[in-house]
């Protein structure tokens, strides 16, 4: 099951966050259709958010296709995201990049503006990670 990690100071909405860390878990294979997502009450008491903001990101999640509301159930999972599993080699190349980053003196937002610009110079015209 997704445990979801709440930046309160990133700027970005907590409910996208919810939805970009559920699309993230569907794109690495940590979550497969038939998979129930935690329900509200357990997002709440795990990040102490408000549960209408994680009824908005699983609506979110559910108008693109990707999660189906069962009454009484839960929600799960309909369909997967991409191709890359957790378990992938360049997984373990990228891992080795970043501790080479890191001990170069990156920080987190230097790494991300890095990896992204390199994103769009090797996917350009591509829709966004």
């Amino acid at each position: 099951m997704v445990e979801y990690r709440i930046d309160r100071r990133s700027g970005v909405a907590t409910y996208l966050q919810i939805v970009h860390q559920t699309k993230q878990a569907l794109r690495m294979g940590l979550l497969e259709p038939g998979d129930r997502l935690p329900t509200a009450r357990e997002v709440v008491e795990a990040t102490a958010i408000n549960p209408n903001t994680v009824l908005k990101a699983y609506r979110e999640l559910e108008r693109e296709g990707l999660v189906e509301a069962r009454r009484g159930l839960g929600t799960f999972v309909r369909t997967t995201l991409g191709t890359a599993p957790a378990d992938s080699p360049l997984r373990g190349e990228l891992t080795d990049w970043a501790h080479r980053a890191r001990a170069a003196g990156l920080d987190r937002e230097d790494v991300a503006a890095l990896f992204t610009s390199v994103l769009k110079e090797h996917f350009e015209g591509d829709e966004a990670p």
